[in-house]
């Protein structure tokens, strides 16, 4: 694990989707407020239980409601930020794919069912180097944002269409697009 994004890596990020390198970082600062590892070590994640019911359908699997596990997104809180691993490990127990999909990881908090838009042939590459270092995650994250077709919203700093595909149609309620737009003008 090797903590820190340099200053060059955020301008060869920038100039590889073609945005401004403000961009970049206010996605940084609004996803993991700046970093892509718990203190643990561990990488950052959070677990979402909406996602992980899906997940379970897709692969044949008859869900149960539980608390790491139910149909609608807000049903409950989804815990502290350190209890992540430990939903997720019980959720590993149900169907480890499924599980490990359903978790949004690192710096830029990309879903595990990303990880082909990330450049990652399997999920376990994308586990690897999310787990590697927060240069890599933002490795990552380029390659999603280029692949996904998000690359035009953050050149056009278009915070509404940006924040409705990478966070949800539900970005609304957390001013998601209003935190980027001004962690954006508050970066030099």
């Amino acid at each position: 694990m090797k903590t820190g994004i340099s200053e060059n890596a955020f301008k060869k990020a920038a100039a590889k989707i073609g945005c401004e390198v403000r961009a970049v970082k206010a996605v940084d600062k609004v996803e993991s407020k700046g970093s892509g590892f718990l203190s643990t070590g561990e990488v950052k994640i959070l677990f979402e239980p909406h996602i992980f019911w899906k997940e379970l359908r897709k692969v044949g699997v008859n869900p149960i409601v539980s608390d790491i596990c139910y149909p609608k997104q807000g049903t409950k809180p989804y815990g502290k930020e350190s209890q992540q691993h430990a939903r997720l490990q019980k959720a590993v127990v149900i169907n480890r794919n499924a599980a490990l999909m359903s978790a949004s990881w690192g710096r830029f908090q990309i879903m595990g069912f990303n990880f082909k838009l990330c450049g990652c042939k399997t999920l376990q590459e994308f586990i690897n180097k999310m787990n590697e270092s927060e240069e890599s995650q933002l490795d990552l994250f380029v390659n999603y944002i280029i692949n996904s077709y998000l690359d035009d919203e953050l050149i056009e700093k278009d915070w509404k269409s940006f924040a409705f595909q990478y966070n949800g149609p539900l970005y609304y309620k957390n001013n998601y697009d209003g935190k980027l737009n001004t962690a954006y003008n508050l970066m030099k």
